[in-house]
């Protein structure tokens, strides 16, 4: 049985779960003795005796006393815990390198040594934190990773199997059956819905509220033709390689009679089973969707000037971008220009250098990827607008990507990859915490020496010095990044569109 600290407190649990509150969904499992079942606060079934039921902080910590997934309310389906997601955290560490494969072939000890920790130490915080060793908790994500393509989708079982993480069908059945004592073929007693052509169709949840209009009007005055489309209900762009490049779109799960799905609706075309569970993991956190935007909105909102954002945008997110390289080229040419010079700047760019697409993906409106670091380390930049402090800058970071002085690893503190970053030349402050904002997706990263912040955060429209920003911010963490978005989105709806900036002072 898990820590009592990594739960709410028991009577907000019996709370929400009988008012079936979806803010706390994915921050606690209810487990059932009398059926031997754990569901999600949000669970439509008729609730059970307060006697009957243990809270569980995971699903992994409920699968690990013996319990099955629910198959009405779908664990599978809540967003993740967001305590634990992100950060610099030990286990948020942990937790990203796990769901990168650090486990699937090497030892708890290899993993351990990345994080600097001992073996035993790890397995104990995992336990403390999420009730389960960390071996359990990648089996447990693994198995209803496989429970959802199972549900949604018409995948073999082998290509779920695959797709899930396991070396061999035999292997995965087996672990199936032990948890959740029936087999894969078993759980298919309903056919999946259907989609056109080769569409694989998935739901991915989150914790309510969410502002999905105010994530696309960011992505739209970003958008790269060619590479990614937003239009009024979702967000398209091509990923993978040349040699396998495929289509995903992102847009609201609609509502039912129930009620709002409090989902959003991921839509893949030619995605290897191989590359799914990375793809959904990237688009989760491309949009933010393990977040907790109740408890942010708390911690920030004792600030006066944050407070009346949160009030008018709850649901605001910390839009991350779907590639690290893209993110860094796009930071660097983004330097003391608008949104839309960096835009036209960075298309140029991509139209040179990217690799062109097949006919299919072109007819459709997507004619190439985005360029690799491969292509741009001794690319011809001419002509594009570019400056040569710029351009030496970008050759910079794709040599130390390709030689491996930097990159976009998870298991680093926020502090480390910004050490690692700022020593590239053409690499400040500013550069490096945008960086770490948008391509790790990192909830305290904070660009203090960003113009448009050292204004926004004064009632009187006076700057602030970057010292004085940062020792404002201090209050703001571990959720500095939401404080920016909120600052930045304030003030471009304050501003004409051409004229909004962020900046670094170089």
């Amino acid at each position: 049985m898990t820590s009592a600290a990594a739960l709410p407190d028991p009577t907000v649990c019996e709370q929400a779960r009988l008012s079936r509150d979806a803010r706390f969904d994915g921050l606690f499992f209810t487990a059932v003795r009398t059926t031997g079942i754990y569901c999600r606060p949000v669970c439509p079934a008729p609730p059970p005796r307060p006697g009957n039921v243990t809270y569980y902080p995971t699903a992994a910590a409920a699968q690990a006393d013996g319990f099955r997934p629910c198959l009405r309310c779908r664990p599978e389906l809540s967003p993740g815990d967001g305590r634990w997601h992100r950060g610099d955290d030990v286990v948020a560490r942990a937790l990203a390198l796990i769901d990168r494969g650090a486990l699937d072939d090497a030892p708890l000890a290899s993993l351990a040594a990345q994080l600097h920790v001992g073996e035993r130490q790890l397995r104990r915080l995992f336990v403390e934190r999420l009730g389960a060793a960390p071996i359990g908790v990648r089996g447990t994500r693994r198995l209803l990773f496989a429970k959802q393509l199972l549900t949604e989708t018409a995948l073999p079982v082998t290509q779920v199997a695959m797709a899930a993480g396991f070396a061999s069908l035999r292997r995965f059945n087996a672990a199936f059956l032990e948890a959740y004592r029936m087999a894969p073929r078993d759980l298919r007693r309903q056919p999946s819905p259907p989609v056109a052509g080769d569409a694989l169709v998935l739901r991915l949840g989150y914790r309510p509220p969410y502002d999905f209009a105010a994530m696309l009007d960011f992505l739209r005055g970003r958008a790269l033709p060619g590479i990614e489309r937003i239009d009024e209900t979702g967000y398209t762009r091509v990923v993978g390689d040349a040699s396998a490049a495929g289509r995903l779109r992102v847009s609201h799960w609609p509502a039912t009679a129930a009620g709002p799905a409090h989902a959003l609706r991921l839509e893949l075309h030619g995605i290897a089973p191989a590359r799914l569970q990375g793809t959904v993991r990237r688009v989760r956190r491309m949009f933010d969707l393990d977040a907790e935007p109740t408890a942010i909105a708390a911690h920030l909102a004792q600030d006066p000037r944050l407070a009346p954002l949160l009030r008018a945008r709850p649901g605001l997110r910390l839009p991350s971008g779907w590639d690290g390289f893209e993110i860094a080229v796009r930071a660097v040419i983004g330097q003391q220009v608008s949104v839309a010079a960096a835009r036209t700047l960075t298309a140029r760019l991509s139209q040179r250098f990217g690799s062109p697409l097949p006919e299919a993906l072109a007819a459709q409106g997507f004619d190439r990827l985005f360029p690799t670091p491969e292509a741009l380390v001794d690319g011809d930049f001419d002509g594009l607008g570019l400056i040569g402090s710029r351009i030496a800058t970008i050759r910079a970071i794709a040599a130390a990507l390709l030689e491996g002085r930097v990159d976009f690893d998870p298991a680093r503190t926020l502090d480390e990859t910004v050490a690692r970053w700022t020593a590239l030349p053409g690499i400040g402050p500013w550069t490096a915490q945008y960086i770490a904002l948008r391509a790790l997706g990192h909830p305290d990263a904070f660009p203090a020496q960003d113009l448009v912040l050292q204004k926004a955060v004064t009632a009187d429209g006076s700057r602030l010095d970057a010292q004085a920003l940062q020792a404002r911010a201090q209050a703001w963490r571990p959720w500095r990044g939401y404080a920016v978005f909120h600052l930045w989105r304030d003030a471009a709806l304050a501003t004409p569109p051409a004229a909004c900036r962020s900046r670094s002072p170089r």
